[in-house]
């Protein structure tokens, strides 16, 4: 896909680049990348992957901006507050990077309406903040053949991995899925919400651009992704570690028949 003079001068940076260059920047410009959630993962998500170019970036979310959600949720203003999300977040994508189209879908994605937003992208990032919405996402990107980048928060901790669960590693083994992962939800109570807890806001920020990066790495093709792999991030220490996963045979989604 052809860039504009001022699109040049915009990607200079990413042009130069011998893994991304033209032929990169170009699948940039052409991709749709559907956001699930506008929040502490969203925001800077959506930032990074407006300024990197995301030619089409879908944004699903159904919440207000709320005065508490500004110690992270870098993406929307004091003035934003009571606004719903994926307009707030559409107006800063607007000022960032006038060539990306935002196509907001104020809604909370489910079980029936998951499969149906993710087919109509080429990739999907979720940063929701639920396991009820991460087991639909995920289900979701198995049926729908797409690749699917997701990250949790927790106080001092954060969370990354990429699944392309509808296809086989380089073994010749089915990709792992998401429930190969996480086989079930944590029991009700024993994980607080963020607004029990609390979360270090600066934390959001790391996480969002390392889920950025993993988008960009998905469309643009460059380096290794993170497949079959869960990156962890500990705050207090400032300690990535990374833990190795594999298809489980008797996920409910690709495992075998019993």
């Amino acid at each position: 896909m052809a860039l504009s003079p001022d699109e040049v001068e915009r990607y200079a940076r990413h042009l130069v680049l011998r893994e991304v260059g033209g032929p990169g920047q170009g699948r940039l410009k052409a991709a749709r990348v559907l956001v699930v959630g506008a929040g502490g993962l969203g925001a800077p998500l959506i930032q990074y992957l407006a300024a990197a170019g995301i030619g089409t970036i879908g944004i699903v979310d159904d919440d207000t901006v709320s005065l508490s959600n500004l110690q992270r949720q870098v993406i929307h203003g004091t003035p934003d507050i009571g606004r719903p999300k994926v307009e707030s977040a559409s107006d800063a994508v607007a000022r960032l990077n006038p060539h990306v189209r935002i196509a907001p879908h104020p809604l909370r994605l489910d079980a029936e309406n998951a499969v149906e937003l993710a087919a109509a992208y080429d990739v999907v990032a979720d940063g929701s903040d639920n396991f009820a919405t991460r087991y639909a996402v995920s289900d979701a990107c198995f049926h729908a053949r797409r690749p699917l980048v997701t990250a949790a928060l927790g106080q001092f901790d954060g969370s990354l991995t990429t699944l392309r669960a509808h296809e086989t590693g380089a073994d010749g083994s089915p990709n792992p899925t998401y429930r190969c992962l996480f086989p079930s939800p944590p029991p009700p109570g024993s994980v607080p919400p963020c607004a029990e807890a609390g979360v270090l806001g600066a934390l959001a920020g790391v996480m969002g651009s390392l889920m950025a990066m993993e988008v960009i790495r998905a469309v643009t093709g460059f380096g290794e992704p993170l497949v079959g792999r869960l990156l962890m991030v500990d705050a207090r220490a400032m300690r990535f570690e990374t833990l190795h996963y594999a298809w489980d045979e008797t996920n409910p989604l690709s495992g075998r028949p019993a």
